[in-house]
């Protein structure tokens, strides 16, 4: 999977005991993690492993760009500006219409936030970037490294840029109210006048024309023999909610969760299949608001059918303002304490301001996240049939690359084996698309987690070197999300060590059975284990949750060491990745992620009156058969590995009749240890 931002921590790649290859090397590794523009104002030659791979990166010159912005900050009493990453959904990943901060920046990463002063200018990203954001930003620009000593967060340099009782404005949709009540507190604390909402967003004026349009991809019902369950049984689940908390409604505004709860699907947002929109449900009323003209008659018809309004998209904040006054008055009328309306605690810091701010607000973890988080029958059926499938493609994949370099001696690069593997998934029956940009990865490039090839300026694929592969796609009936590393050649002693270690993480996740209550946070020592064991470790998380023809990316649930995955219990039906891994700066990286279903499960003795709880995994592709050093595995993990080879030979060898690589490749992975 791509690592969300919530999923990594500081330091990507790690110095560790494995031995390591020159500094050249490691360079040459971060480059690659640089997003390529068309345009080029630098270029950069590496050469490491015999290969040499010209660098070409943007550096935009901002400065006409901040002089445009500075003059709307003055117009409108501003003295500090801040521009987000995110759009008004809090979405991970976001359109290109959104990407205000890479315009005015520069800096093209996902992760950031710009802050914009008079006579200054800030860019904060994570460890992940800051080799990126060195060579994208120009000279207006100071990067301020977050998570490093001394270093401030960009809340902390805003809120002191604000000293003496200047100004910060921010465009309210793009805050959570939670992170903008901390930032103003920050802001007053350090002698600033206040946090400002904006309510034109003057990045948005500065782009002006150039700015993308907001996309207006048709929006499609997804059939019930793919969903389980149909929208007014959702609705209904919903409002039992809504009564048990005496609340006046909830107003959704994560995109993924009214995809979920209407069971409609779009295409506004790459690779999250997802359109943009609001909704309010009331006990006796559900709205939904979108632009009309994606809608097709039968979309409108199936709407109207469920009791769902529809109303324009830029309606919401107008009508959530009507609501606050309707519940206010009819407060006054009755006295005492009315109820409130629910936001979840992901919504924006307009939409909260419009329904009339704590007096009128209760912000809560999204019952419709939790709903969505646990799969029925019909889903978890189709996460079982859609990784087959996926599984036959990557299968089909990865026989096919080992021919081509060893067989055939061919030049592949990265993105050429990426979009081969695009065309296998295609052909897979109810494909939709890809669930996020493939990495595909050759040696050093394998050591950078959130590592991306261009087309045109990345690797060619080195036999003699590991391969790491982490993809997913879209299907109607589930989402697919798998990593698996190769070697081709002869692995080296320490590559083949950290597989198995990471192998034996993998398995034992797997195999784990703990009562119910237990959450992620609890977990992941497991995976890690080994690697522990060993004085090894990596820096991200363990594992994430999977949406049903949704986001590869799925709250609340999760496996690491991060607070919020100690506040959400794994429950049956929970859809979630199993990725540990390990990573040798400018050397190699090994992860291996498979998607497991939780599910009750059967034990000797029932401890405290509780069900106890284990993993089915879905992903059905072998793991590299080379790279494992059976000696340091124990009988038990021979016999998993034995049966879960048995198990992918017997659903994936149809797929494979007239294709004699493919089979012979296949069987020769899944033979018995």
């Amino acid at each position: 999977m791509r690592i969300p931002a919530s999923f990594s921590v500081l330091s990507m790649t790690p110095r560790t005991a494995l031995p390591s290859i020159s500094k050249a090397s490691k360079l040459g590794s971060r480059l690659r993690n640089i997003q390529i523009p068309s345009t080029t104002l630098l270029h950069l030659n590496i050469r490491y492993q015999s290969t040499t791979t010209t660098i070409k990166m943007e550096r935009v010159d901002t400065s006409s760009r901040l002089a445009k912005l500075r003059q709307l900050m003055s117009e409108h009493k501003v003295d500090v500006y801040i521009i987000p990453s995110e759009d008004s959904h809090a979405s991970e990943y976001i359109a290109p219409c959104d990407a205000r901060r890479a315009f005015i920046s520069g800096f093209t990463g996902s992760a950031g936030c710009a802050v914009v002063t008079h006579d200054k200018a800030a860019l904060a990203t994570d460890g992940r970037y800051f080799n990126q954001a060195s060579q994208q930003l120009d000279d207006n620009w100071l990067l301020l490294k977050q998570g490093l000593v001394d270093v401030p967060t960009w809340q902390e340099w805003s809120a002191d840029q604000a000293a003496g009782g200047k100004v910060v404005g921010v465009d309210p949709t793009l805050l959570t109210n939670g992170a903008a009540k901390k930032l103003s507190d920050k802001i007053k604390k350090s002698g600033g006048k206040e946090l400002a909402a904006v309510e034109v967003n003057l990045v948005d004026i500065t782009w002006g024309d150039d700015r993308p349009p907001q996309p207006n991809e048709p929006i499609i019902v997804l059939d019930q023999k793919f969903t389980g369950k149909d929208a007014k049984t959702k609705l209904a689940d919903l409002r039992k909610e809504l009564e048990k908390k005496k609340s006046l409604g909830f107003v959704v505004s994560m995109l993924d969760e009214i995809a979920w709860l209407f069971n409609l699907r779009g295409n506004d947002i790459p690779y999250n299949p997802v359109f943009f929109s609001y909704a309010i449900v009331t006990a006796d009323d559900a709205t939904l608001y979108v632009n009309s003209s994606k809608l097709s008659p039968e979309c409108q018809s199936y709407l109207a059918e469920n009791g769902v309004a529809i109303k324009p998209y830029e309606d919401i904040f107008g009508d959530a303002s009507a609501l606050r006054e309707s519940a206010a008055a009819q407060k006054t009328d009755e006295g005492g304490d009315s109820k409130k309306f629910l936001i979840s605690n992901k919504a924006s810091w307009a939409l909260k301001r419009a329904l009339g701010g704590d007096d009128m607000v209760e912000e809560i973890r999204s019952p419709i996240g939790d709903s969505k988080a646990v799969k029925n029958e019909t889903e978890l059926e189709g996460m079982r049939q859609c990784h087959i499938r996926d599984g036959a493609a990557l299968i089909e994949f990865f026989a096919w690359l080992e021919h081509q370099l060893i067989e055939k001696k061919a030049t592949i690069d990265e993105v050429e084996a990426a979009d081969k593997l695009e065309s296998l998934r295609a052909k897979q029956k109810d494909f939709v698309g890809l669930s996020f940009p493939a990495i595909s990865s050759t040696g050093p490039n394998a050591a950078v987690i959130h590592y991306k090839p261009e087309r045109g300026s990345c690797s060619v694929i080195d036999p003699k070197a590991v391969y790491l592969c982490d993809s997913g796609a879209q299907y109607l009936d589930g989402t697919t999300d798998t990593t698996r590393t190769l070697h081709f050649g002869e692995p080296t002693a320490a590559e083949i060590e950290a597989y198995t270690l990471v192998l034996k993480g993998n398995i034992a996740l797997d195999r784990a059975v703990f009562p119910k209550g237990t959450t992620g946070f609890a977990l992941d020592g497991l995976a890690r284990q080994y690697l522990w064991q060993h004085g090894l470790d990596y820096r991200h998380g363990t594992g994430h949750g999977v949406g049903s023809y949704l986001n590869v990316h799925e709250g609340p649930i999760g496996i690491g060491t991060r607070v919020q995955y100690s506040e959400v219990s794994l429950s049956p039906g929970n859809v979630i990745s199993d990725e540990p891994g390990y990573y040798e700066d400018g050397s190699f990286g090994i992860r291996i992620e498979n998607i497991v279903m939780v599910r009750e499960v059967k034990t000797k003795y029932k401890f405290g009156d509780k069900p106890y709880l284990g993993f089915e995994h879905v992903t059905m592709v072998p793991y590299c058969r080379k790279l494992i050093d059976t000696s340091c595995l124990t009988d038990e993990e021979v016999a998993w590995l034995n049966e879960y080879n048995a198990d992918i030979w017997s659903k994936t060898k149809g797929y494979f009749e007239n294709d004699e690589v493919t089979t012979a490749w296949l069987e020769r992975e899944t033979r018995s240890f």
